[in-house]
């Protein structure tokens, strides 16, 4: 599979897991997380708002985290595609 293959799958498979969409009066239409990934950066908000952490931190973590999980939705499906050819 090439890299721009993978990229692309990467990149479809992120617009299956945030398919839910809400409108938002000044910014438009804005994708929604999964429940689970909300709760998740809601709490690293809470975090960095009681300055439990600095925000950069915060920011540093979220960025990392939604970096990893698409990088991870595209290893498992070419992972998956590799095992249907099989």
């Amino acid at each position: 599979m090439s890299a721009l293959t993978r990229q692309l799958s990467g990149a479809h498979e992120s617009v299956r897991t945030y398919g839910r969409r809400v409108e938002i009066p000044m910014l438009g239409e804005v994708a929604v997380p999964p429940p689970d990934k909300l709760a998740y950066y809601t709490g690293l908000g809470v975090l960095a708002a009681l300055q439990v952490i600095e925000w950069p931190i915060a920011l540093v973590i979220t960025t990392g985290h939604v970096l990893a999980d698409q990088h991870m939705s595209g290893l498992v499906k070419g992972l998956g595609e590799a095992l249907e050819s099989a």
